[in-house]
């Protein structure tokens, strides 16, 4: 049975000051319209696809008093494509689509448009469909991220800092001219949540006012020899602007606390259910105050050296908590406090499962485990060992 949106399209009128409550895709897409995007398309697929439904059926009415153009594709490779209005032209725009699929279907474009670059900012919302109930291939976004050099966002599944991402993810892309994704795992995308809202944005560009004159640039090309020049640019140019955009602009969030001698490094989307294991060990109260600091990574790639290696030097062991394999944030973090000399003990995969996805009862006695084997300083540990002792066994891949 088809569902209509009617009722939460009046929702995406509300103004500055005023209160938005709904579902986590409805949030984005309210975000999206207060960035000032010129053009939204995408390919249907859970847990994204009520951002097309909206956009494309119940809103054009509001599509159409901002002009901004929204378009179903064909796949994901056509929407993917849509992001080369953005390679020559001052014109925000974002694409949707479920991964980790419709990214191996998406891929020869978004490669052309990660090469090439952008000038108006880029932004790509990825269900990550990956776990218990996925319907696909398990897999994930991070590789993608990795080869393209296309900066990746995972963030914290909280309203008003998802909002606030969906912001600051199109002001990185054009600081950077590079691409963005920003992956929400299905539990973000449908949970219930309120934020204060600002107002739409009509875009600087759009139908209702369109460019002056067409602009054309060789070196935006994607075909040897401008290739050659992007791939330099990659490494030269933006990534060193990503760095400097992320530690200005502090994207990702630091939840310290007194037990200081242990600390806990978490991919943004997999917060919630961490805190609420330290809550069930007594680590956290039900505000979210924690006696272990954590260190959550609303941007999980590129990584910030110093930020990474501030928040380990000193401690005697810390805890990465990343799903699925490999195991990148890992690695990654490992190769810098070596480099660093830093000798903090970095805990992954250990008291975790190789693969599958952490809910519930695998992130509870992970976090136990890890708990127990750092012993951390004048921590009681028979409450953790005992919840611990109470999950389900997890089978170590």
């Amino acid at each position: 049975m088809e569902r209509s949106f009617a009722k939460e399209v009046e929702l995406l009128r509300k103004g500055d000051g005023e209160v938005f409550e709904g579902e986590g895709i409805l949030a984005i897409t309210k975000a999206l319209l207060q960035s000032g995007v010129s053009y939204v398309g995408g390919y249907q697929g859970a847990p994204v696809s009520h951002l097309m439904d909206v956009l494309t059926s119940d809103a054009k009415g509001l599509m159409a008093e901002l002009g901004i153009h929204t378009e179903v594709c064909a796949n994901e490779a056509a929407a993917a494509s849509m992001l080369a209005a953005s390679i020559n032209y001052p014109l925000r725009g974002a694409v949707t689509w479920k991964s980790t699929v419709g990214t191996n279907v998406a891929a020869d474009a978004l490669s052309a448009v990660a090469s090439a670059g952008v000038v108006g900012g880029a932004l790509i919302i990825l269900g990550e469909d990956y776990g218990e109930g996925s319907s696909i291939i398990q897999e994930r976004t991070h590789a993608f991220a990795l080869k393209c050099s296309v900066w990746l966002f995972d963030p914290r599944p909280d309203h008003p800092r998802i909002v606030e991402l969906v912001s600051h993810a199109f002001d990185m892309s054009e600081a950077s001219h590079t691409p963005i994704m920003m992956e929400f795992r299905i539990r973000a995308c449908h949970v219930t949540g309120r934020f204060t809202a600002k107002d739409n944005k009509a875009p600087r560009f759009s139908k209702n006012n369109p460019l002056p004159k067409p602009e054309f640039n060789l070196d935006r090309i994607a075909l040897p020899p401008a290739t050659y020049l992007q791939e330099k640019l990659k490494i030269d140019q933006r990534l060193p602007a990503a760095l400097e955009f992320l530690r200005a602009r502090k994207l990702n969030e630091l939840f310290d606390g007194p037990q200081d001698d242990v600390g806990i490094i978490c991919q943004g989307g997999l917060y919630n259910s961490a805190i609420r294991a330290l809550q069930q060990i007594g680590l956290a109260d039900v505000f979210g105050e924690t006696r272990i600091p954590i260190l959550c990574l609303n941007v999980t790639y590129p990584l910030l050296d110093d930020e990474i290696v501030g928040f380990c030097a000193g401690k005697s062991a810390v805890l990465v908590i990343e799903e699925g394999w490999p195991d990148y944030l890992e690695q990654a973090i490992n190769a810098m406090l070596r480099k660093a000399d830093v000798n903090t003990t970095l805990v992954g995969k250990g008291p975790f499962p190789k693969v599958g996805e952490y809910q519930a009862e695998v992130m509870l006695k992970g976090i136990a485990g890890f708990v127990e084997g750092a012993v951390p300083r004048g921590l009681d540990l028979a409450p953790v060992a005992a919840e611990g002792r109470c999950c389900c066994p997890v089978a170590e891949a």
